[in-house]
């Protein structure tokens, strides 16, 4: 709770208001406007480009742990308010497990639970593994130079996301391009509203289309809709929440691609870093938490959270009403957390884990399946292309654009 880190001095004056405009950065570098903020203070006040008024920004490892942990501060609210935000659009679909709290959001979950548990998720490995190695064996197959993000780190996560979810092949590369415009959204609000509301239209029909067919969802093949079909039938969530359970599931398949890029570029950046993932396989599953760590996995910050009552906080006091925003960037670049925050280290000896999946309720459903995808990319690919290496200067490395998850648009690569 947060009175355990409360500073014990009188409560300081509200911090002045610092806007964020959260423009596209370069790379993997770290935003310089909230590395400026965290030198601030471990509490600021931030505006963003969209939505009306200012919200606390939380830095700090210890607080953003204890925020992310205290029922005080709650997202259900925040849907009905244009709270001050990155993304352009903004049109919260009931059911939503990101808006939700307990103990709709424990009812909620514990229907799609049983395809992400660890069971669930070394269920779906081997054909994961199998779907990977087709794309490899066709890249190395045609030979370098090539595109990894095109041939690899795109359609593999897409493949595994669909098949979790139990999108139909026709139906694929539709919904990756309706998942495209919401995570790399338009100025105008509009064709991202509408890509919003085909996504959602689609998997209103698809739910309907499996219902009544509860017995036909068997514990070895938990596919999402299905279950959520079955949830509705039995009375665990109504149609409209099955709806918006499913939506950012289904959207989220997109951050594996962009983190997996994120990685790469380090490493082939970095070659000394790639030569010891060569070198030492047991070193990986470090490597990867380190590179989790470290890599600006979104721009700006995601949903805000509010306070349904007064709460002390470092000295200042955050009333009744307020949005409060986490950063899992910050944090994961806290120095009293991680010494020289700023440095890969692959044998970095931390007190604490990073929280590049989030913290407290709202730990990503799917981070046990997207660290099972980054773990196969990274061994298959560090282990089948010896001498990879980018085929252009690191400076041609095209990067997404107006992104809520930041990653290369492409990454030409040789071997």
């Amino acid at each position: 709770m947060t009175e355990d880190i409360a500073a014990a001095d009188p409560l300081t004056a509200e911090p002045p208001v610092r806007h964020w405009p959260a423009e596209d950065v370069g790379g993997t570098d770290f935003d310089p406007v909230l590395a400026e903020l965290m030198r601030e203070g471990p509490i600021t006040r931030i505006s963003l480009p969209y939505g009306d008024g200012w919200a606390w920004l939380v830095t700090r490892y210890e607080d953003v742990r204890a925020v992310t942990n205290d029922p005080r501060f709650v997202r259900r609210p925040v849907a009905e308010r244009q709270v001050t935000r990155i993304a352009p659009h903004f049109k919260p679909k009931p059911g939503s497990l990101a808006f939700a709290d307990p103990p709709d959001h424990n009812r909620l979950r514990r229907v799609v639970a049983p395809a992400f548990t660890a069971r669930g998720v070394a269920r779906r490995q081997a054909h994961a593994q199998a779907a990977l190695d087709g794309l490899v064996d066709a890249l190395v197959q045609d030979g370098p130079p090539a595109d990894l993000t095109a041939r690899v780190l795109e359609p593999f996560p897409i493949a595994v996301h669909c098949d979790l979810m139990g999108v139909p092949e026709a139906d694929r590369p539709r919904l990756h391009d309706l998942t495209q415009q919401i995570v790399f959204p338009s100025r105008d609000t509009r064709a991202t509203g509408r890509a919003k509301d085909e996504l959602y239209a689609w998997i209103a029909g698809e739910i309907s289309s499996r219902r009544g067919r509860a017995e036909a969802v068997s514990a070895a093949d938990e596919e999402i809709l299905s279950l959520l079909a079955a949830g509705v039938d039995r009375g665990d969530l109504t149609e409209e929440e099955a709806i918006g359970v499913a939506g950012p599931l289904q959207i989220g398949g997109e951050a594996v691609t962009n983190n997996t890029g994120q990685m790469f570029f380090l490493l082939l950046t970095r070659p000394q870093l790639l030569e010891k993932l060569h070198a030492d396989r047991a070193l990986r599953p470090r490597a990867i938490d380190e590179l989790l760590r470290y890599i600006p996995h979104r721009n700006s910050v995601g949903l805000a959270r509010i306070a349904t009552e007064d709460v002390e906080l470092r000295g200042i006091r955050i009333s009744a009403g307020d949005p409060v925003y986490v950063s899992y960037l910050s944090a994961n670049r806290d120095p009293h957390v991680f010494p020289e925050p700023d440095r890969i280290d692959f044998e970095r000896e931390a007190p604490a884990a990073h929280v590049a999946f989030g913290h407290g309720t709202h730990y990503c459903t799917g981070g046990p399946l997207a660290r099972m995808q980054i773990d196969l990319v990274v061994d298959t690919l560090v282990d089948r292309l010896p001498g990879l290496r980018l085929a252009v200067p690191a400076e041609q490395v095209p990067w997404r654009r107006n992104a809520l998850i930041r990653g290369p648009e492409s990454l030409p690569v040789t071997w």
